[in-house]
């Protein structure tokens, strides 16, 4: 299992928002770049970035610290506002090795589906971060999680599994920042469902435990973010487990 850091610009600053909320933000006195160094030298291979701006607007808004970051020793995957070809191409030359897609993902599958077979399965990373509705399906919150898409996580996983798409980041909105656990009930479904795809567990990471268990449940990668800023977990010991 891949452990990949987290870093979330928000304003060329790192923060981190609860449960998807921009009016829950908490930010981060570490500056993008130097952070990431850090991570890199702590042995960490891929850094995972996202352009909160960029998802809420619909254009990459931190692209200049995106290229400083991935200059950075790591390779970097990144999203956040990637809307159209042209914007993968502007990640790509700025650096960043396997572009992030989510609200176009759920809304126009069709030119993701192109995008894979175009730039190979490696470069293209499916970002569908989900939320349970009252009834337990699991719906695809988008534009910065601010609307809900018709399409449900089952439905356009098993379609990206079945055009050859690789990577699949899934995050649960109401774990993300909350410091309460991974879900690994929706893991252990992925898995089972959609047993092709690269599966990146994001939200919720407390400590090495969460780590051994999502492991143990088939991640390919984890996601760590709040627990690395606030010191609950060092990255040497989440590479170490």
């Amino acid at each position: 299992m891949q452990i990949i850091p987290a870093i979330d610009l928000r304003g060329g600053k790192v923060v981190r928002l609860a449960q998807g909320d921009y009016a829950r933000e908490t930010r981060y006195p570490d500056e993008p770049a130097a952070l990431a160094r850090t991570y890199a030298a702590a042995g960490a291979q891929w850094l995972h970035v996202v352009d909160l701006d960029g998802a809420r607007s619909g254009a990459l808004e931190n692209l200049r610290i995106i290229q400083a970051i991935a200059s950075a020793g790591m390779q970097v995957q990144a999203g956040g506002g990637v809307r159209s070809e042209g914007d993968l191409q502007r990640l790509f030359d700025a650096g960043v090795a396997r572009a992030v897609v989510g609200s176009v993902a759920v809304r126009d599958p069709e030119h993701v589906e192109n995008w894979i077979a175009r730039y190979g399965d490696e470069r293209i990373c499916i970002a569908l971060d989900t939320r349970a509705d009252a009834a337990g399906w699991w719906t695809l919150p988008v534009k910065g999680w601010t609307e809900v898409a018709s399409s449900g996580l089952d439905e356009l996983a098993r379609r990206y599994a079945r055009v050859g798409a690789r990577h699949l980041l899934c995050t649960d909105i109401d774990r993300d920042g909350m410091m309460s656990g991974p879900n690994f009930a929706l893991y252990a479904h992925l898995r089972e469902i959609v047993p092709e795809l690269a599966v990146q567990a994001s939200g919720g990471v407390r400590g090495v435990d969460d780590l051994r268990l999502l492991r143990e449940g088939g991640a390919a990668a984890a996601i760590l973010g709040r627990s690395l800023l606030e010191g609950r977990l060092t990255l040497t010991d989440a590479l170490q487990c």
